[in-house]
């Protein structure tokens, strides 16, 4: 049997380590969206204490089937007041320490499934 190295036709994130992550060429140390539709931005916000509706009214715009909240160092769930936007659009939520929501987006996004990441670096 053969076997052929799977490859991602999407944004992907290469590397990851405390406080930052790599996509293609670019060492990112900010918090960041990545879409499997090709978006990334800027996502403004440096504490969890800091996230408020807005952060996540801009996530429901991408219209993904489901965002991956990475919530830093540590797994911290937002409130479900935050998250009123992906609630109201059906758009699925799931949270985890910003390491594990690298590698699962990377998973989802190489099946070729409608998600988004983002990635919360404090600083």
């Amino acid at each position: 049997m053969k076997f052929h190295p799977d490859t991602i036709s999407v944004q992907s994130i290469r590397s990851y380590g405390p406080g930052w992550v790599q996509v293609g060429d670019d060492r990112l140390i900010h918090s960041v969206v990545i879409s499997s539709s090709g978006a990334r931005f800027d996502w403004n916000c440096t504490r969890f204490e800091d996230l408020s509706c807005a952060h996540f009214e801009q996530l429901a715009e991408l219209k993904t089937e489901l965002v991956i909240f990475g919530s830093g160092l540590k797994l911290r769930f937002p409130s479900p007041k935050l998250t009123r936007a992906l609630i109201d659009q059906q758009i699925g939520l799931e949270t985890m320490d910003t390491q594990a929501a690298c590698r699962t987006y990377n998973v989802l996004a190489g099946e070729g499934r409608q998600v988004a990441v983002a990635l919360l670096m404090e600083v």
